[in-house]
Order: structure tokens, then C-alpha cells, then sequence
């Protein structure tokens, strides 16, 4: 007669019924002679609150913080870049790429890659006056460059991209350290870039400055300049050749590093031929984007720890709230509440105290990043 009465709640009610629900509520609402319970209550779930909201915070700077990184990296270059081997000729290293505008085509047609373009590119120095910096000189075409994002719509920009055909465009820090503003005219000097009788001899080339940007990365804005793609084969002494190929794709984190490449990197390799290497964004800054990761993941590892410890007063609220319920206990058991059940109210207690605390911790860390810049204006003043 025991067995069947003990194995259900009273009336054979079914598992987390109503009548355990609001016994769970009950014990936990705060009576005047039990306020260390309610107490213990409260701090369960604002601990459980804050180290939530905290986790969605960092996590989501970290994100963030990878995104603009990111955003920089792949905002200034292509997401793949396709080099040609090097090959002798009489003895003479030679790297480049005659057919183009064909390899080009090739990269565009596979799926998933929105542009392919020829590329020329130099390492020269750049003069104005007495004042000199050393540049990397890319020459693309008008249209390709327009579409480079942080280049054709910068953080900040003087002059028009459209008169590149006229002259040269230069990172701020190029410009600053030249002293050059837009209108004015400098001297690139490409070493050994003429022959004469005497051997080769520095070739000099005066450009009108014609768009000066600034992206917000120093190893751009300092270094940069550009021509079009025809006048930077001129100055070059490199008619009908180019130097890489580079191609911008949909989903950049599609595309894998050295020794773990995607689908998408062996269909670029396949298209490019076996003459070539394909150097993907992420090979290039394979350093970068593992510490990035792996702050990442440490961080998350940390803070699961942080709401793990404020998880545990979850569980010193419930010991406390079993020890001053049992002479409640024993009057449920009296009237036919199982084990079982009894333990349930408990769980229900737990659980709600979990639930809620994540929820107001969800609430409170998006609130909070949703409106991180005024929260930031606001500390910075005080």
C-alpha cells in the first residue's frame, strides 16, 4: 500500500505538475523569520545575472574587435593573391604573369569569387623637396581600384579617385612625411629602373597628386600609393606583364591557410594552374588571427568559470533553504508526496533561480553592448 503511494504525487499527479510549481514559488518567497534564504535567493540570481552579462560584453567586444580587424585587413587588398613562380632566363630570376587578363577570368569564373584583378606592384622610394619616403606602389586598373573599400570610400579623403589616370594617390602617412597635398607634384625614383651605357641607373618619374586617403592602418596610410594599372607598367619598364593576380571573394572565412585549405582555396589553385602559388588574407596574417582566437577562447573559458562559481550559490541557496524546510518536508512526505516530487520542488527552485538570472543577464549584456558607445562617452566624462 506504500509502494504505489510513494512512486506518484498525491491523486497520481504527473512529473513538475502544478501544485509543485507553486510550492516551489512559495518556498522561495522570503518570510520575515526566513530572510537569510531570500537573501542567499537574491544573490544567486544577481550573481548569476552579472556573470552572464559580462560573458555576452566580452564575447561580443572580442567579435567585434575580430570583425574591424578583419574589416581593416580585407577593406585595403584582395582576399587571394595568385603569384607567379619564379623562373630563370639566361640566368635571370624572372616573376611574372603574361596572360593576365586570361588567369583573371579564370579566378572570376569560380564560384564564390566576386572580382579578379592584374595587379603591378613595387617597392620605390617617393620625393618632394628635401623630403623622402619609401612606398609600395600597386598599379591597378581605375575600375578595380573603385572597387577596393577602403580605398574608393576611405575614413578620410582628399581630392577624387576619378583623376587617378592624371597622377598618383597616396596613403596620409606617405603625404605627410612628403609634405605633398593634393595638386602638388612628386618625384618616384625606381632603383635601377634605366639602362644606360654606364649601366643602370635610377629611373625618375614626376606625378601630380591627385587623391590622398587615410584607412586607418599605419602600414597603409604610410607606406601606400597607386597608379593605374598602364601607367604603372610604363613607369616600370613592364609592358605586358603583371605581377600577381589578386581576387576579392563573397565569404573571406571561406577561404583556409597552409596546411588546412578549403574547398574554395583548392578551386582557386585549380583554376590558377600549376605554375603558380595562391596566397590567401589569412596566410598572410595566419599570426594575427590565432591570437586573436585564441584570446577568444581563453576569454570564454574564463568567464564560463566566472558564472560556473555563480552558479555554486544556486546550489548554498538551496542547502539552506532544505534546511529550513524540514518540518515542511516532513508534513509533504506525511501526506503522500514522494521522494521524487519532494525533489523536484527542489529543482524548481534551482532552476527558476538559473533561469532567471540568465535571462536578466541576456537582457542586461545586449542593453549594454547595444548601447556601448554611450556608455563609453558617459565614463570618459566622469
Amino acid at each position: 500500500m506504500n509502494g504505489p503511494r510513494a512512486a506518484s504525487a498525491p491523486g497520481g499527479a504527473r512529473p513538475f505538475a502544478a501544485h509543485e510549481w507553486r510550492i516551489a514559488w512559495a518556498w522561495m518567497r522570503a518570510r520575515r523569520r526566513e530572510g537569510g534564504v531570500s537573501v542567499i535567493v537574491w544573490y544567486a540570481l544577481v550573481g548569476i545575472a552579472l556573470a552572464v552579462g559580462t560573458l555576452i560584453v566580452v564575447m561580443a567586444v572580442m567579435v567585434g574587435f575580430r570583425e574591424e580587424f578583419t574589416s581593416r585587413i580585407l577593406g585595403a587588398e584582395g582576399h587571394v593573391k595568385v603569384y607567379p613562380l619564379t623562373v630563370y632566363e639566361n640566368g635571370r630570376p624572372v616573376r611574372e604573369i603574361v596572360e593576365f587578363d586570361a588567369l583573371a577570368e579564370r579566378l572570376a569564373d569560380v564560384p564564390g569569387v566576386r572580382r579578379a584583378a592584374p595587379l603591378m606592384e613595387a617597392q620605390l622610394l617617393a620625393s618632394k623637396g628635401s623630403n623622402n619616403a619609401g612606398v609600395m606602389l600597386r598599379g591597378l586598373r581605375l575600375d578595380d581600384l573603385r572597387q577596393v573599400p577602403w580605398v574608393a570610400s576611405p575614413e578620410a579623403s582628399q581630392g577624387s579617385l576619378d583623376r587617378l589616370p592624371d597622377g598618383v594617390a597616396l596613403g596620409e602617412g606617405v603625404a605627410r612625411e612628403l609634405g605633398a597635398r593634393v595638386g602638388d607634384r612628386i618625384s618616384l625614383i625606381l632603383p635601377g629602373g634605366l639602362a644606360t651605357p654606364f649601366g643602370t641607373a635610377p629611373k625618375v618619374g614626376g606625378f601630380e597628386v591627385v587623391y590622398i586617403f587615410r584607412i586607418g592602418r599605419a602600414d597603409v596610410d604610410r607606406t601606400r600609393a597607386y597608379l593605374t594599372f598602364d601607367a604603372a607598367q610604363r613607369f616600370l619598364n613592364r609592358p605586358g606583364v603583371a605581377d600577381q593576380v589578386e581576387a576579392q571573394v563573397a565569404d573571406a572565412d571561406a577561404l583556409g591557410r597552409s596546411g588546412a585549405r578549403s574547398p574554395l582555396d583548392l578551386a582557386l589553385a585549380e583554376a590558377a594552374g600549376g605554375d603558380t602559388v595562391v596566397w590567401t588574407w589569412k596566410d598572410a596574417n595566419g599570426a594575427f588571427l590565432s591570437a586573436l582566437d585564441m584570446e577568444r577562447a581563453v576569454m570564454f573559458m574564463i568567464l564560463s568559470l566566472v558564472v560556473l562559481i555563480a552558479a555554486l550559490n544556486i546550489i548554498s541557496g538551496l542547502v539552506m533553504l532544505v534546511k529550513n524546510k524540514g518540518r515542511d518536508i516532513g508534513i509533504l512526505r506525511t501526506v503522500g508526496f514522494a521522494e521524487g516530487s519532494v525533489l523536484r520542488i527542489f529543482f524548481l527552485c534551482g532552476a527558476g533561480i538559473g533561469a532567471a538570472g540568465t535571462a536578466a543577464g541576456v537582457v542586461l549584456g545586449v542593453l549594454f553592448v547595444l548601447n556601448i558607445d554611450p556608455i563609453f562617452d558617459a565614463v570618459n566624462f566622469f
